[in-house]
């Protein structure tokens, strides 16, 4: 199970207790801020990508969406998101339960500028009923991000 993989790793770093599970779903960016009681914007979704034929994440706010011509420009091609199939096979957690933590070997791993607008956020750790409130600082030890990037665009009210 996804979740296990996930507390494995933390436990690496000591953080294997602060992982919380709810008795209801946090798949989506609605549910988790949901079950966590707080906005949606401080959920860190993690996005997976195709990119030269190797699986990436990026872990973006929730509230943002990817902007193409961002992407485009970082990565030169067009975002291409992994199939539910893929995320199984690519990354090794499934959809709704997908974060940066205990993913399989390979996986290159970048945060979205869009996350350092808060103090912590709240990513998933590998179920669709968990998730984990992280500093930035430990985000980026925790994930083992290779950069921060800007390929998403933010909600026109903010």
């Amino acid at each position: 199970m996804s979740i296990e993989k996930v507390r494995a790793y933390m436990k690496s770093f000591g953080y294997e207790d602060k992982i919380l599970e709810f008795p209801v779903s946090s798949a989506t960016v609605e549910l988790a801020a949901k079950a966590l009681n707080t906005e949606g914007a401080r959920i860190a979704k993690t996005l997976s990508f195709l990119v030269e034929e190797k699986a990436i994440l990026i872990v973006a706010a929730g509230d943002t969406k990817i902007d193409n011509k961002k992407f485009k420009a970082l990565f030169h091609r067009k975002a291409k998101m992994l199939s539910p199939e893929q995320v199984d096979e690519l990354i090794g957690h499934s959809i709704g339960g997908v974060c940066p933590f205990g993913v399989n070997e390979g996986v290159t791993v970048y945060l979205d500028e869009s996350l350092k607008r808060f103090e912590t956020v709240f990513p998933a750790c590998g179920s669709s009923n968990s998730a984990i409130e992280l500093t930035i600082p430990e985000l980026e030890k925790l994930s083992g991000f290779t950069d921060w990037v800007d390929v998403c665009k933010l909600p026109l009210s903010v």
